[in-house]
């Protein structure tokens, strides 16, 4: 089934916004001055700007809201009916981003964990790179020398590679759906608050999402305690998943100003990128190898015989000084018109001059024995 135009043109625009946002956050980390006010606006701007840019999203699962949220009477209860439906959407945009991303490398590594011992020794040595194949083939042909069970050695470590991976991506899709799930819950235990009374309501709900990016920061900050020493993930880990917190005072509040509403809404928006960069480091650990990885034997004998093939020609064209691509053209030429002039054009003008020949030959009113002997013979010679 064929993706409409404009679902991939909305793709392609979440995109650009999750890596926009991924570069933004690392700047302001870089900046020593990240916490004065000036540059506090500058990204207060900033995600208010990508919030906009990203208001046509990409299908999804719907809100569980009663079906009469979207019509107020109230501008004022219009407006923050509205903030409050912007933020869980995006919220919901983002985790379905995730959990696809991680679906699907996931199910890449599922897949191979399900093949022969064989397949992965081949894995391990043909399909992750030129480099993971010069480093296999050494390690291959030492341990069959010095042990004897060298693809046996190798099954393993392709098994314990593909388990790590299964098992950091398995955690990450749990954790990630928990907090799906949690949202969707407490989505639907304040529907009919917040459609009533979106602004009492609404700092309840914000209350609640920031206690569920604290459990989601728990849940996925175990991944770097539990990491193996003799780990086949190249480099570190990324920084420590830590989310903003809502200050105690805001907890504790009946009634939030407007302003207080606004930060707390940004400080989510935070945490959600906070989250994207987070998840695009360690997934991009984990993933599965890309295309050119994998089929880098056969686009490099692919290369290879084109080179070759380039260098022949080459060598036997005009432009090294040789007439020998002329002249296999010119024979070739030749030899086609000597076989279409003496098997094909010469026998069709022969039995159509015998044809002519015979039917001029007969008498106008009747035809003998021997003109309807000579006709067949004719014909017959046009068949075979």
């Amino acid at each position: 089934m064929e993706v409409p135009a404009e679902n991939e043109s909305m793709n392609v625009k979440t995109l650009i916004s999750l890596y926009s946002s991924k570069l933004w956050n690392r700047i302001i980390g870089i900046l020593p001055s990240y916490r004065s006010n000036f540059l506090a606006k500058i990204s207060n701007l900033y995600l208010q700007t990508i919030r906009a840019r990203s208001r046509r999203r990409r299908p999804s699962l719907p809100l569980p809201l009663p079906p009469h949220s979207r019509s107020f009477d109230s501008t004022v209860t219009r407006m923050e009916a509205s903030r409050v439906l912007d933020v869980l959407e995006d919220i919901l945009e983002h985790l379905f981003l995730n959990l696809h991303n991680i679906q699907k490398n996931l199910q890449f590594w599922q897949s191979r964990a399900e093949v022969s011992n064989a397949r992965k020794a081949y894995f391990m040595i043909f399909e992750r790179g030129p480099w993971a194949f010069v480093n296999g083939t050494v390690q291959f042909i030492l341990e069959c020398v010095g042990q004897g069970s060298s693809l046996q050695l190798l099954s393993q470590s392709a098994s314990a590679h593909i388990s790590e991976r299964i098992t950091i991506l398995t955690s990450l899709r749990y954790s990630l759906a928990t907090f799906l799930a949690q949202v969707y819950m407490d989505i639907d235990k304040f529907g009919e608050e917040l459609v009533n009374d979106p602004e009492k309501s609404l700092p309840s709900l914000l209350v609640t999402i920031n206690c569920l990016f604290s459990n989601l920061e728990a849940a996925i900050g175990h991944l770097h305690a539990t990491r193996p020493s003799n780990s086949s993930v190249d480099g570190s880990y990324s920084f420590p998943l830590v989310f903003e917190k809502l200050p105690d005072v805001n907890q504790e509040g009946s009634q939030w100003t407007d302003c207080e509403i606004r930060d707390s809404i940004n400080l989510i928006y935070q945490n959600l990128y906070k989250l994207d960069s987070y998840l695009n480091f360690l997934v991009a650990k984990h993933c599965k190898p890309r295309k050119l990885t994998l089929y880098w034997i056969r686009y490099t004998c692919g290369a290879v015989g084109l080179s070759v093939c380039t260098v022949w020609l080459l060598r036997h064209s005009s432009l090294m000084g040789s007439n020998d691509i002329e002249n296999w053209v010119r024979e070739a030429r030749d030899s086609t018109a000597t076989f279409w002039s003496e098997h094909v054009e010469q026998p069709m003008l022969s039995i159509r001059d015998e044809l002519f020949e015979t039917f001029r030959k007969r008498h106008r009113g009747v035809m003998e024995l021997e003109d309807v002997q000579l006709t067949a013979n004719s014909l017959h010679r046009l068949i075979d």
